[in-house]
C-alpha cells in the first residue's frame, strides 16, 4: 500500500514538473511572440520603415525556429545518453536567461544596429533550448503513465502551450491596463521579461525534485542505451520523423496565428488594414479563449486513450479545416464578443490536434532513439508550421486584401498535417521499453 502511494505521489510530481516546466517556457516564448506584435518593429527594426520592420519582427519571431532542430539534435542525444531530467533542467535555464536579457536590451535608438542583432541572438538561444524542451517533457509525462492513462499523462505538457500564453497575455493585460500607452512602449514593455527569472527559480526547484523516468533507467540498467542514437535513428526511423514532422504543421501555424497574428491585426488602425479594437480588451478575449485550448487539449489526451491518438487527431483536424476560413467573417464584424468566439471555436480543434501528441509521438519510436527522434521531428514540425505563419499571415493579407484568404493558408497545411496523420499505424498502448535492438529481432 505504501509503494501505491509513493508511486501517486511520484507521479502528481511528474505531472507538476512538466506542465509547471513547459508552461514557463511558452511563457517566455509567447511573450515574445506578443511583443513581436506589438512594440518590437518601431523599437528595434525602426529604420526599415513602419510596414517592414513589422515584418522584420515577425521574421525574428521565425529565426528562432531555425535553431529548434539544433537544440533537438544535442538535447535528444544527451537526453537518450544522459536522461530526461538533465535536459529538462537545462533548456528551462538556458530558456529563462535569454528571455531576462531580452527585457533588458537598449533599443536600436540607444546603441544602433547592435541592438537587433543581440535581440536575435537571444532569439537564437530561445529557439536552441525550446528545440530540446519539448521531447523531455513529452516523454518524462508518458513514460510515467500508468497503464490505459498514456494520452492523458500526455496531455500536461500540452497544456502548457496554453497556460503559457494565459500568463503571456493576462500579463500584458495587466500591464497595459495599467500603464500608458507612452510607458508601455519607453518601458513597461519590458516587465513580462523581466518577470520570467522568478517563475524560472519556481520551474527549477520543482523540476529538480522529479525522478528519471522509469523507460530510461531500465534502458541503464540493460545498458540499451544507443553509443550513436542519432545514426540509429535516421538510419531506422526517418519515415517516423518526417510523418511526425508533418503531423505537427498545420496545428502549429494555426496555432501561432492564435498567439500571436490575431491581436495584433485586431489592434492594427484601420487605416493601416487592422480592425483599431482597443489593446486592453483584445488581449482579455485572447486570454479568456486561450482557457478553451488549454481544456480541450487535456480532453483530446483523455479520448485519445479511448478512441485513440490518430482518430482524436482526425477530429481535430477537421474541426480546424471547417473553420479555417469561416472564423474571419466573424473576426472582421470589428465586435469583441465575435472575436473571442472566433478564436474560441478554434481552439476546438487544436486542442484536440495537439493533447494526444506526446502519446503518439512516443508510441512512433523506440526507447533508445525516442528523445531524438520526438525532439527533431516536432522541431522540423514548428519550422514548417509555426516559425514564420504570423509573416506568411502578413503576407497573405497584404497581397490579397481579404483576411478570409489567411484561412486558406491555414486549410491547405491541415489537409497536409491530416493526411500524414492518417498514415501513422496506430500503436495505442503498445509497451514503451522496446529498444531499435528489440525490434529487430
Amino acid at each position: 500500500m505504501t509503494q501505491s502511494i509513493s508511486h501517486t505521489r511520484e507521479q502528481r510530481r511528474v505531472l507538476a514538473g512538466t506542465v509547471v516546466g513547459t508552461s514557463i517556457e511558452w511563457y517566455d516564448f509567447f511573450i515574445y511572440a506578443q511583443a513581436a506584435g506589438v512594440v518590437l518593429g518601431p523599437l528595434f527594426f525602426a529604420p526599415a520603415g513602419e510596414t517592414v520592420a513589422q515584418i522584420v519582427a515577425w521574421a525574428s519571431l521565425g529565426i528562432s525556429f531555425l535553431f529548434r532542430p539544433l537544440g533537438a539534435i544535442v538535447a535528444g542525444h544527451l537526453g537518450d545518453r544522459l536522461g530526461r531530467k538533465r535536459m529538462l533542467v537545462m533548456t528551462l535555464l538556458l530558456m529563462g536567461i535569454a528571455t531576462a536579457l531580452i527585457g533588458a536590451l537598449p533599443t536600436y535608438a540607444q546603441i544602433g544596429m547592435a541592438a537587433p542583432a543581440l535581440l536575435v541572438l537571444l532569439r537564437v538561444s530561445q529557439g536552441f533550448s525550446a528545440g530540446g524542451e519539448w521531447g523531455g517533457a513529452a516523454l518524462m509525462s508518458v513514460e510515467h503513465a500508468p497503464e490505459g492513462k498514456r494520452g492523458f499523462f500526455g496531455a500536461y505538457p500540452q497544456i502548457g502551450v496554453p497556460v503559457g500564453m494565459i500568463l503571456a497575455t493576462a500579463t500584458m493585460w495587466a500591464i497595459t491596463t495599467t500603464l500608458t500607452e507612452e510607458q508601455f512602449l519607453s518601458w513597461g514593455w519590458r516587465i513580462p521579461f523581466i518577470f520570467s527569472i522568478a517563475l524560472i527559480a519556481i520551474g527549477y526547484a520543482i523540476r529538480r525534485a522529479v525522478e528519471e523516468s522509469p523507460v530510461f533507467k531500465e534502458l541503464q540498467e540493460r545498458k540499451g542505451e544507443s553509443s550513436a542514437p542519432l545514426k540509429t535513428l535516421f538510419k531506422r526511423n526517418a519515415k517516423e520523423v518526417l510523418l511526425a514532422a508533418l503531423i505537427f504543421i498545420a496545428n502549429n501555424a494555426a496555432g501561432y496565428l492564435l498567439i500571436a497574428f490575431f491581436s495584433a491585426y485586431a489592434t492594427r488602425p484601420v487605416e493601416a488594414g487592422g480592425l483599431g479594437l482597443e489593446r486592453p480588451p483584445v488581449l482579455l478575449a485572447t486570454t479568456l479563449a486561450s482557457f478553451g485550448w488549454l481544456g480541450f487539449t487535456l480532453f483530446g489526451g483523455i479520448i485519445s486513450d479511448r478512441i485513440g491518438r490518430v482518430r482524436t487527431f482526425q477530429i481535430g483536424y477537421g474541426l480546424i479545416a471547417i473553420w479555417a476560413i469561416p472564423m474571419w467573417f466573424l473576426i472582421d464584424t470589428g465586435n469583441i464578443v465575435m472575436y473571442f468566439l472566433a478564436l474560441f471555436l478554434l481552439t476546438v480543434g487544436l486542442g484536440l490536434s495537439y493533447g494526444p501528441q506526446a502519446a503518439l509521438y512516443a508510441e512512433m519510436f523506440p526507447a533508445d532513439i525516442r528523445y531524438s527522434g520526438v525532439s527533431i521531428g516536432y522541431a522540423i514540425g514548428a519550422i514548417l508550421g509555426g516559425a514564420f505563419a504570423p509573416m506568411i499571415a502578413e503576407l497573405v493579407f497584404g497581397k490579397t486584401g481579404a483576411s478570409w484568404s489567411i484561412g486558406v493558408y491555414i486549410l491547405v497545411v491541415t489537409i497536409v498535417s491530416l493526411v500524414a496523420v492518417s498514415l501513422v499505424k496506430s500503436k495505442d498502448n503498445a509497451p514503451l521499453n522496446k529498444t531499435t535492438a528489440d525490434s529487430h529481432i
